[in-house]
């Protein structure tokens, strides 16, 4: 176990550790990733720990890694993740021996964490991530489509060319800026325009 005041070695192991504890988050492994990955991490902490550094440390590394599982099944957006990867990064940092193996070993955690979701093109991922994934692409089509219905009443207003098409260029309409095609025609700035068709966010003007 001396091997471990190594900096090096120290990196290995967390990153390893780290790597299976997260794949275990990441996929259906029937828990093997995740017996792995705790016994490597164990050998770690019960190198590292000290009478100064005892087990309060492995307690906030464990109360890090309970905030990103909440987080995956949960809330979903990410904020709690985030503090709880910052408590495991303290959970390995300060029982470290030195500041360049603290550094290292929190290098190890941040790359491994998100190196795990390889292991998703491998084996069976599991659903908790896709709550935030869903939310986003919630969010997402919201918005188009908000925009597409904004866009979609424009057809049959009038406005101006702020430049030349040739034949796309930027239109003014009830004083907002839109980007437009006049397909295939080409029109100088400062011309009258009428919109005649809108698909998705794509806007079709005319002379008027």
């Amino acid at each position: 176990m001396e091997m471990l005041d190594n900096a090096s070695i120290g990196f290995i192991v967390v990153f390893l550790a780290t790597l299976f504890i997260f794949g275990e988050l990441m996929v259906r492994a029937k828990g093997l990733f995740g017996i792995l990955g705790v016994v490597i991490m164990a050998m770690y902490f019960s190198y590292h720990l000290t009478a100064s550094a005892g087990l309060w440390i492995v307690l906030l590394y464990a109360i890090g890694l309970v905030l990103i599982i909440f987080d995956g099944k949960v809330t979903g957006d990410g904020s709690i993740a985030l503090v709880g990867l910052l408590l495991m990064i303290l959970g390995l940092a300060l029982p470290a021996p030195g500041i360049i193996y603290g550094v290292l070993v929190a290098m190890a955690l941040i790359i491994a964490a998100p190196a795990s979701y390889l292991f998703t093109k491998v084996f069976p991922p599991r659903n908790m991530w896709s709550k935030m994934t869903l939310k986003e692409k919630l969010s997402s089509d919201l918005g188009y489509n908000s925009m597409n219905e904004e866009y979609k009443d424009l057809v049959g207003k009038t406005g101006k060319t702020l430049t030349p098409f040739r034949p796309t260029g930027t239109v003014e309409i009830e004083g907002r800026p839109y980007s437009a095609t006049t397909d295939n025609l080409w029109l100088e700035g400062n011309k009258t325009v009428k919109v005649i068709a809108v698909d998705g966010t794509r806007i079709v003007v005319v002379p008027d």
